[in-house]
Protein backbone atom coordinates (compact mmCIF):
# COMPACT_ATOMS: atom_id res chain seq x y z
CA UNK A 1 0.00 0.00 0.00
CA UNK A 2 1.04 3.41 -0.90
CA UNK A 3 1.06 5.61 2.63
CA UNK A 4 2.12 8.80 3.61
CA UNK A 5 3.77 9.34 6.88
CA UNK A 6 3.44 13.17 8.16
CA UNK A 7 5.72 14.12 10.68
CA UNK A 8 5.48 17.15 12.79
CA UNK A 9 8.41 19.27 12.42
CA UNK A 10 8.72 20.62 16.08
CA UNK A 11 11.90 19.53 17.94
CA UNK A 12 12.94 16.41 17.48
CA UNK A 13 11.16 14.30 19.57
CA UNK A 14 8.06 13.64 16.65
CA UNK A 15 10.91 12.22 14.36
CA UNK A 16 12.43 9.74 17.06
CA UNK A 17 9.09 8.06 17.39
CA UNK A 18 8.69 7.92 13.58
CA UNK A 19 11.96 6.54 13.59
CA UNK A 20 11.00 3.34 15.41
CA UNK A 21 8.42 2.34 13.30
CA UNK A 22 9.36 3.63 9.81
CA UNK A 23 11.32 0.47 8.85
CA UNK A 24 9.27 -1.98 9.49
CA UNK A 25 6.75 -0.05 7.83
CA UNK A 26 8.72 0.33 4.65
CA UNK A 27 9.78 -3.36 4.94
CA UNK A 28 5.61 -3.93 3.78
CA UNK A 29 4.55 -0.79 2.49
CA UNK A 30 5.79 2.16 0.26
CA UNK A 31 5.91 5.12 2.74
CA UNK A 32 6.93 8.37 1.84
CA UNK A 33 7.50 10.80 4.83
CA UNK A 34 6.29 14.11 5.04
CA UNK A 35 7.63 16.92 7.36
CA UNK A 36 9.30 19.89 7.86
CA UNK A 37 11.69 21.73 10.50
CA UNK A 38 13.50 19.63 12.64
CA UNK A 39 11.58 16.25 11.57
CA UNK A 40 13.02 17.14 8.19
CA UNK A 41 16.46 17.56 8.43
CA UNK A 42 16.55 13.90 11.30
CA UNK A 43 14.46 12.24 8.58
CA UNK A 44 15.47 13.28 5.02
CA UNK A 45 18.88 11.65 5.31
CA UNK A 46 17.50 8.31 6.11
CA UNK A 47 14.09 8.26 4.08
CA UNK A 48 11.82 9.28 1.13
CA UNK A 49 11.00 12.49 2.55
CA UNK A 50 8.41 15.72 1.44
CA UNK A 51 9.10 18.68 3.25
CA UNK A 52 6.26 20.78 4.26
CA UNK A 53 5.59 23.69 6.13
CA UNK A 54 5.08 23.99 10.46
CA UNK A 55 3.67 25.46 12.85
CA UNK A 56 5.58 26.59 15.81
CA UNK A 57 6.63 28.75 18.38
CA UNK A 58 8.19 31.67 19.12
CA UNK A 59 10.60 32.81 22.40
CA UNK A 60 10.77 35.96 23.85
CA UNK A 61 14.38 37.36 25.29
CA UNK A 62 13.68 35.47 28.75
CA UNK A 63 13.33 31.67 26.98
CA UNK A 64 9.43 31.89 27.52
CA UNK A 65 6.75 31.87 24.71
CA UNK A 66 5.80 35.00 22.91
CA UNK A 67 1.94 34.40 22.54
CA UNK A 68 1.76 37.62 20.39
CA UNK A 69 4.67 36.39 18.17
CA UNK A 70 3.86 33.25 18.05
CA UNK A 71 0.01 34.47 17.03
CA UNK A 72 1.76 37.00 14.63
CA UNK A 73 4.02 34.36 12.48
CA UNK A 74 1.67 31.26 12.73
CA UNK A 75 -0.97 33.09 11.40
CA UNK A 76 -0.30 32.82 7.76
CA UNK A 77 0.15 28.69 7.83
CA UNK A 78 -2.92 28.54 9.34
CA UNK A 79 -4.79 30.50 6.86
CA UNK A 80 -2.89 28.02 4.51
CA UNK A 81 -4.37 24.94 6.77
CA UNK A 82 -7.97 26.30 7.08
CA UNK A 83 -8.34 27.73 3.65
CA UNK A 84 -5.99 26.26 1.59
CA UNK A 85 -2.85 27.67 0.85
CA UNK A 86 0.24 26.75 -1.04
CA UNK A 87 1.52 24.34 1.61
CA UNK A 88 -1.73 22.88 1.51
CA UNK A 89 -1.55 22.72 -2.11
CA UNK A 90 2.15 21.09 -1.90
CA UNK A 91 0.81 18.36 -0.07
CA UNK A 92 -1.96 17.36 -2.10
CA UNK A 93 -0.12 17.77 -5.03
CA UNK A 94 2.43 15.43 -3.84
CA UNK A 95 0.10 12.82 -2.44
CA UNK A 96 -2.22 12.24 -5.62
CA UNK A 97 1.13 12.36 -7.39
CA UNK A 98 2.57 9.93 -5.51
CA UNK A 99 -0.95 7.57 -5.79
CA UNK A 100 -0.90 7.94 -2.16
CA UNK A 101 -3.47 5.44 -0.47
CA UNK A 102 -3.51 5.61 3.25
CA UNK A 103 -1.87 8.93 5.96
CA UNK A 104 -0.46 8.23 9.06
CA UNK A 105 0.17 11.07 11.13
CA UNK A 106 2.36 12.28 13.78
CA UNK A 107 0.49 15.41 15.36
CA UNK A 108 1.05 16.71 11.46
CA UNK A 109 -1.60 19.01 9.92
CA UNK A 110 -1.15 19.32 6.85
CA UNK A 111 -1.34 15.41 5.96
CA UNK A 112 -4.46 15.29 8.06
CA UNK A 113 -6.00 17.91 6.72
CA UNK A 114 -5.32 16.80 2.97
CA UNK A 115 -6.35 12.74 3.32
CA UNK A 116 -9.75 13.93 5.16
CA UNK A 117 -10.24 16.60 2.10
CA UNK A 118 -9.32 13.77 -0.62
CA UNK A 119 -10.96 11.20 1.29
CA UNK A 120 -8.35 9.22 2.13
CA UNK A 121 -8.01 6.74 5.94
CA UNK A 122 -5.89 8.49 8.56
CA UNK A 123 -4.32 6.81 11.19
CA UNK A 124 -3.13 9.31 14.51
CA UNK A 125 -0.15 7.99 15.63
CA UNK A 126 1.22 9.78 18.16
CA UNK A 127 1.58 11.22 21.95
CA UNK A 128 -0.47 14.71 21.94
CA UNK A 129 -3.75 12.63 21.16
CA UNK A 130 -3.50 11.67 24.35
CA UNK A 131 -4.86 15.01 25.84
CA UNK A 132 -7.65 14.86 22.75
CA UNK A 133 -8.91 11.43 22.95
CA UNK A 134 -8.14 10.21 26.19
CA UNK A 135 -10.20 10.78 29.15
CA UNK A 136 -8.88 14.03 31.14
CA UNK A 137 -6.31 13.72 33.30
CA UNK A 138 -5.36 17.13 34.49
CA UNK A 139 -4.13 18.28 37.42
CA UNK A 140 -6.70 20.79 38.56
CA UNK A 141 -4.56 23.81 37.90
CA UNK A 142 -4.07 22.73 34.39
CA UNK A 143 -7.74 21.40 33.75
CA UNK A 144 -9.14 24.46 32.18
CA UNK A 145 -5.76 24.29 29.85
CA UNK A 146 -6.18 20.98 29.37
CA UNK A 147 -9.68 20.93 28.04
CA UNK A 148 -9.10 23.82 25.86
CA UNK A 149 -5.77 22.31 23.77
CA UNK A 150 -7.88 18.86 23.65
CA UNK A 151 -10.95 21.08 21.83
CA UNK A 152 -8.42 22.17 19.61
CA UNK A 153 -6.43 19.26 18.41
CA UNK A 154 -9.94 18.21 17.57
CA UNK A 155 -10.75 20.88 15.80
CA UNK A 156 -7.28 20.91 13.80
CA UNK A 157 -6.89 17.38 13.17
CA UNK A 158 -10.26 16.08 12.95
CA UNK A 159 -11.51 12.44 14.15
CA UNK A 160 -9.23 9.96 11.96
CA UNK A 161 -10.41 6.60 11.29
CA UNK A 162 -7.85 4.85 13.55
CA UNK A 163 -5.85 6.51 16.67
CA UNK A 164 -2.78 5.35 18.34
CA UNK A 165 -1.37 7.00 21.45
CA UNK A 166 2.32 6.50 22.55
CA UNK A 167 2.73 7.43 25.77
CA UNK A 168 5.30 6.79 28.90
CA UNK A 169 2.05 6.99 31.49
CA UNK A 170 -1.03 4.95 30.90
CA UNK A 171 -4.28 6.74 30.34
CA UNK A 172 -7.94 5.64 29.11
CA UNK A 173 -9.50 6.09 25.73
CA UNK A 174 -12.55 7.84 25.90
CA UNK A 175 -13.92 6.46 22.53
CA UNK A 176 -13.71 3.10 21.01
CA UNK A 177 -10.79 2.72 19.04
CA UNK A 178 -8.67 4.18 20.67
CA UNK A 179 -5.31 2.39 22.32
CA UNK A 180 -2.91 3.58 24.17
CA UNK A 181 0.75 1.76 23.99
CA UNK A 182 3.86 2.36 25.95
CA UNK A 183 6.79 4.63 24.35
CA UNK A 184 8.86 4.29 21.21
CA UNK A 185 12.28 2.80 21.60
CA UNK A 186 14.59 3.29 18.71
CA UNK A 187 17.24 0.17 17.80
CA UNK A 188 19.95 2.45 19.37
CA UNK A 189 18.34 2.62 22.67
CA UNK A 190 17.44 -1.05 22.63
CA UNK A 191 20.99 -1.99 22.05
CA UNK A 192 22.95 0.08 24.85
CA UNK A 193 23.31 -1.02 27.63
CA UNK A 194 22.39 1.46 31.19
CA UNK A 195 25.63 2.13 33.16
CA UNK A 196 26.14 4.63 36.58
CA UNK A 197 28.03 7.76 35.72
CA UNK A 198 28.85 10.81 37.92
CA UNK A 199 27.60 13.42 35.25
CA UNK A 200 24.30 15.12 35.03
CA UNK A 201 22.78 14.80 31.44
CA UNK A 202 21.15 18.14 30.63
CA UNK A 203 19.27 18.26 27.20
CA UNK A 204 16.95 21.32 25.53
CA UNK A 205 14.52 21.06 22.16
CA UNK A 206 15.55 24.73 21.51
CA UNK A 207 18.09 25.68 23.54
CA UNK A 208 19.59 28.16 22.09
CA UNK A 209 16.28 29.91 23.19
CA UNK A 210 15.71 27.90 26.35
CA UNK A 211 19.57 27.59 28.22
CA UNK A 212 18.97 30.93 29.61
CA UNK A 213 21.70 32.51 32.07
CA UNK A 214 20.00 31.33 35.13
CA UNK A 215 20.71 27.98 34.07
CA UNK A 216 23.76 27.95 33.12
CA UNK A 217 24.57 29.68 36.72
CA UNK A 218 22.73 26.47 38.12
CA UNK A 219 24.67 24.15 36.40
CA UNK A 220 27.94 25.54 37.45
CA UNK A 221 27.13 25.13 40.60
CA UNK A 222 26.89 21.55 40.51
CA UNK A 223 29.99 19.32 42.05
CA UNK A 224 29.16 17.01 38.94
CA UNK A 225 30.31 17.16 35.63
CA UNK A 226 27.39 17.75 33.29
CA UNK A 227 26.86 16.88 29.38
CA UNK A 228 24.88 19.63 27.39
CA UNK A 229 22.62 18.53 24.45
CA UNK A 230 20.75 21.15 22.44
CA UNK A 231 22.39 25.13 22.16
CA UNK A 232 24.77 26.50 20.07
CA UNK A 233 27.73 26.09 22.37
CA UNK A 234 30.02 23.70 21.42
CA UNK A 235 33.19 22.39 24.11
CA UNK A 236 34.09 22.46 27.65
CA UNK A 237 34.12 25.15 30.03
CA UNK A 238 34.63 24.45 33.78
CA UNK A 239 32.24 21.51 34.58
CA UNK A 240 30.15 21.73 31.44
CA UNK A 241 30.69 19.87 28.15
CA UNK A 242 28.66 21.27 25.40
CA UNK A 243 28.11 18.89 22.56
CA UNK A 244 27.03 19.16 18.92
CA UNK A 245 23.59 17.10 17.96
CA UNK A 246 24.19 12.86 17.62
CA UNK A 247 21.43 10.64 18.11
CA UNK A 248 24.41 7.81 18.98
CA UNK A 249 26.41 9.64 21.57
CA UNK A 250 23.01 10.94 22.83
CA UNK A 251 21.57 7.93 23.60
CA UNK A 252 25.34 6.82 25.05
CA UNK A 253 24.88 9.51 27.22
CA UNK A 254 21.82 9.10 28.06
CA UNK A 255 22.48 5.58 29.23
CA UNK A 256 25.57 6.20 31.40
CA UNK A 257 24.58 9.44 32.57
CA UNK A 258 23.42 9.39 36.62
CA UNK A 259 20.29 12.19 36.22
CA UNK A 260 18.51 13.93 33.02
CA UNK A 261 17.73 17.60 33.36
CA UNK A 262 15.99 18.19 29.92
CA UNK A 263 12.88 19.49 28.61
CA UNK A 264 9.24 17.55 28.72
CA UNK A 265 9.18 15.73 25.94
CA UNK A 266 7.45 12.42 25.75
CA UNK A 267 9.96 10.58 24.22
CA UNK A 268 12.79 11.63 25.76
CA UNK A 269 11.11 10.70 28.94
CA UNK A 270 10.48 7.20 28.02
CA UNK A 271 13.98 6.54 26.72
CA UNK A 272 15.46 7.67 30.42
CA UNK A 273 12.96 5.80 31.98
CA UNK A 274 14.00 3.10 30.26
CA UNK A 275 17.63 3.31 30.91
CA UNK A 276 16.66 4.24 34.90
CA UNK A 277 17.53 7.54 35.02
CA UNK A 278 15.74 10.07 37.16
CA UNK A 279 15.21 13.29 35.29
CA UNK A 280 14.37 16.92 36.45
CA UNK A 281 11.95 18.21 34.08
CA UNK A 282 11.60 21.53 32.91
CA UNK A 283 8.89 22.01 30.64
CA UNK A 284 7.80 24.47 27.75
CA UNK A 285 4.43 26.64 28.81
CA UNK A 286 2.98 24.14 26.22
CA UNK A 287 0.16 21.90 27.97
CA UNK A 288 1.78 18.83 26.67
CA UNK A 289 4.93 19.34 28.64
CA UNK A 290 3.00 20.64 31.76
CA UNK A 291 0.97 17.53 31.86
CA UNK A 292 4.22 15.29 31.16
CA UNK A 293 6.28 17.09 33.90
CA UNK A 294 3.14 16.89 36.11
CA UNK A 295 2.85 13.40 35.92
CA UNK A 296 6.55 12.68 36.71
CA UNK A 297 5.70 13.71 39.71
CA UNK A 298 3.51 11.70 40.23
CA UNK A 299 5.09 8.54 38.89
CA UNK A 300 7.71 9.10 41.45
CA UNK A 301 10.76 9.06 38.58
CA UNK A 302 11.66 12.94 39.21
CA UNK A 303 10.78 16.37 40.02
CA UNK A 304 9.15 19.70 38.21
CA UNK A 305 11.33 22.47 37.48
CA UNK A 306 10.55 25.97 36.88
CA UNK A 307 12.84 26.38 33.35
CA UNK A 308 12.31 30.47 34.00
CA UNK A 309 13.14 30.53 37.45
CA UNK A 310 15.97 27.55 38.03
CA UNK A 311 18.17 27.86 41.00
CA UNK A 312 21.06 25.85 42.55
CA UNK A 313 19.17 24.62 45.47
CA UNK A 314 16.77 23.12 42.82
CA UNK A 315 19.17 20.86 41.66
CA UNK A 316 20.45 20.00 45.00
CA UNK A 317 16.88 18.78 45.83
CA UNK A 318 16.98 16.86 42.55
CA UNK A 319 19.84 15.24 42.93
CA UNK A 320 19.63 14.91 46.93
CA UNK A 321 16.61 12.43 45.78
CA UNK A 322 17.69 10.68 43.56
CA UNK A 323 17.75 7.07 45.39
CA UNK A 324 14.16 7.53 45.94
CA UNK A 325 13.34 8.49 42.16
CA UNK A 326 15.69 5.41 41.11
CA UNK A 327 13.70 2.80 43.02
CA UNK A 328 10.41 3.96 41.17
CA UNK A 329 12.07 3.33 37.86
CA UNK A 330 10.64 -0.06 37.19
CA UNK A 331 7.62 -0.01 37.48
CA UNK A 332 7.53 2.93 35.01
CA UNK A 333 9.82 1.16 32.28
CA UNK A 334 8.34 0.02 29.21
CA UNK A 335 8.62 -0.58 25.32
CA UNK A 336 5.46 0.18 23.22
CA UNK A 337 6.99 -0.23 20.01
CA UNK A 338 6.67 -4.11 18.59
CA UNK A 339 3.02 -3.40 19.74
CA UNK A 340 2.75 -0.11 17.92
CA UNK A 341 4.25 -1.96 14.40
CA UNK A 342 1.94 -4.42 14.74
CA UNK A 343 -0.95 -2.62 15.32
CA UNK A 344 -0.31 0.02 12.82
CA UNK A 345 -0.01 -3.22 10.20
CA UNK A 346 -3.16 -4.43 11.78
CA UNK A 347 -4.88 -0.70 10.76
CA UNK A 348 -3.59 -0.28 7.54
CA UNK A 349 -4.64 -3.86 6.55
CA UNK A 350 -8.34 -3.25 7.68
CA UNK A 351 -8.21 0.28 6.16
CA UNK A 352 -7.32 -1.03 2.52
CA UNK A 353 -10.14 -4.12 3.07
CA UNK A 354 -12.54 -1.17 4.32
CA UNK A 355 -10.94 1.03 1.11
CA UNK A 356 -11.04 -2.01 -1.44
CA UNK A 357 -14.98 -2.39 -0.42
CA UNK A 358 -15.92 1.10 0.24
CA UNK A 359 -17.16 0.73 3.62
CA UNK A 360 -17.98 3.52 6.03
CA UNK A 361 -15.10 3.06 8.50
CA UNK A 362 -15.02 6.32 10.08
CA UNK A 363 -18.63 6.06 10.78
CA UNK A 364 -18.18 1.92 12.08
CA UNK A 365 -15.09 2.77 14.02
CA UNK A 366 -15.45 6.36 15.09
CA UNK A 367 -19.12 7.24 15.41
CA UNK A 368 -18.84 7.71 19.30
CA UNK A 369 -16.32 10.11 18.41
CA UNK A 370 -17.07 14.26 18.27
CA UNK A 371 -16.03 15.87 16.04
CA UNK A 372 -14.78 18.43 18.80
Amino acid sequence: MKIAYGVMGYGRGHAMRSMAVLPSLMARHEVTVFAGGDAYDVLAPLFPTVRIPIIGYVYQANGSHSVPKTISRNLAPMADLFFGGHGSEVVEREIKARGIELVISDSEAWTHRAAKKLKLPRISFDHVGIIAYCKPHFPPDLWLMGMRDGFGYRRLMGIPERILIASFYPAEGAYPGVKVIGPMLRDEVLRTKPSDGDFLLAYFNKGEHQYRPNIDHALRQLDCPVVVYGTPYRGKVENLDFRAPSNEWFVHDLAACRAVMSTAGNQTIGEAIHFGKPILALPEEAFEQRLNAWMIERMGVGMRGDRLNLTPSDVDRFMGNHAFYKSNMSAHAGDGRAEAIATLLQYIDELAVDTKFGSKTRRKRGAAIPAA
